[in-house]
């Protein structure tokens, strides 16, 4: 009779995990919220961390990596200062940076969401024009 009793608290217990998923980094992705900008110093760029399961911005995310770069174009070790900025409107993530020349820029960042354990990592490209 006991080992009937601890099988179904085994039970129960799997069954709370499993309704309880965590979500994988793949679950998200970033997206540009202008795909293009003008080229110079102090660039406004932002993107939004987007839930694929719902659709819905992602709003309490910290981002604590950043880079641009032209890997798009071919020229990955030609990297530019990029300044994560603090948001001013839920979902949307703001930076700054510098593209001094015409073309394609990768900007790549790394997220922590609250209550995942897996790091979001996101590249998005942005193309900057005269």
């Amino acid at each position: 009779m006991q080992w009937k009793i601890a099988a179904v608290a085994a039970l129960a217990a799997t069954t709370a995990i499993a309704e309880h998923a965590w979500a994988a980094a793949s679950d998200y992705v970033f997206e540009l919220v202008s795909e293009e900008v003008k080229k110079g110093e102090d660039v406004a760029i932002a993107v939004r961390l987007i839930s694929k399961a719902t659709g819905n911005p992602v709003t309490d995310a910290v981002i604590f990596r950043s880079r641009v770069d032209m890997a798009p174009d071919g020229m990955a070790e030609m990297e530019s200062p990029v300044t994560a900025l603090p948001p001013k409107e839920p979902g949307i993530y703001p930076f700054t940076a510098d593209l001094p020349m015409p073309g394609r820029y990768q900007l790549s960042v790394a997220a922590k969401v609250q209550g995942e354990q897996e790091t979001v990592i996101g590249k998005v490209v942005i193309k900057a024009n005269k």
